[in-house]
């Protein structure tokens, strides 16, 4: 096991930012986190996070997908502190990282995300991972299921998802899987281009929008100049943004005040 203190990190933020589908709270302080092939067990307690797994493996791994060695605390300094709607959007998200996560699982997972809410979509993911995905079984005998490879879902028909509670965005899904073994889009290539290009390259993904664009951009490639624009950050502009977003103040890292408002804007709507 691994143990970490880092300030700005908390799990059960993460767990509800909207940026990642298989992270889930078993019990009080107590998550766990599928990525791509392999499941990791963690625990936390104020700053103090274990990881259950081996040092090697976190350091190949989960550091730099949690994207920990980044200083957070140096992006909410940067905060207008005449902009009391961000600085509270901040303080109440303070603990989200922007995850790197597989760039596949997120082209899937944001197509899957569209016109859907996120307990559907986690459901989704799921059954498309139970019935498409290899089955594994982790360091403490769990069974879990890893996320379908391009692979495994290019030769299905457009409509097969739909057994999987997709809906309409089977196609989507299954079409995505054979622009990619076909070449059409190459993965390896998207993930070498810089933020515009990567962008314009994932557009021509059959059912892919200019939001489910930025979302893979900023939560798989890390661009954080990404600024997905969804409804809840659309209604947040309208209110406290009338002359539009500050830009410029935060470029090359907006996609980071873009979770913090979709963080604020999604807990306050269930309050």
């Amino acid at each position: 096991m691994v143990r970490k203190n880092v300030s700005c990190f908390r799990l059960s933020d993460i767990c509800r930012s909207g940026q990642c589908f298989r992270m889930y709270e078993e019990y009080d302080n107590h998550f766990y986190v599928i990525a791509g092939q392999r499941r990791l067990e963690m625990e936390q307690r104020g700053n103090e996070c274990i990881f259950f797994c081996e040092e090697s493996e976190f350091l190949d791994l989960w550091e730099k997908y949690f994207d920990l060695e980044c200083n957070y605390e140096e992006y909410i300094g940067k905060i207008n502190p005449r902009d009391t709607y961000l600085v509270n959007a901040a303080a109440l998200g303070k603990g989200i990282r922007i995850l790197r996560q597989d760039l596949w699982e997120m082209i899937v997972s944001f197509l899957i995300s569209q016109q859907n809410n996120i307990v559907r979509i986690r459901r989704c993911i799921e059954n498309i991972c139970r019935t498409y995905g290899e089955k594994r079984t982790d360091a403490h005998g769990e069974i879990y299921y890893g996320f379908p490879t391009p692979e495994s879902l290019a030769y299905l028909d457009d409509d097969d998802l739909m057994a999987c509670n997709l809906g309409y965005r089977s196609k989507y899904v299954v079409r995505a899987a054979r622009a990619v073994i076909s070449g059409q889009i190459d993965l390896e290539a998207v993930k070498k281009m810089p933020y515009k290009r990567a962008r314009e390259e994932l557009l021509k993904l059959f059912g892919v929008g200019e939001k489910v664009a930025d979302c893979i951009c900023l939560f798989a490639l890390h661009h954080l100049d990404a600024f997905p624009v969804d409804t809840h950050i659309h209604q947040a502009l309208e209110k406290h943004y009338k002359r539009g977003f500050p830009n410029r103040r935060y470029q090359g890292f907006r996609g980071v005040m873009q979770q913090y408002m979709f963080y604020y804007e999604s807990i306050e709507s269930l309050l």
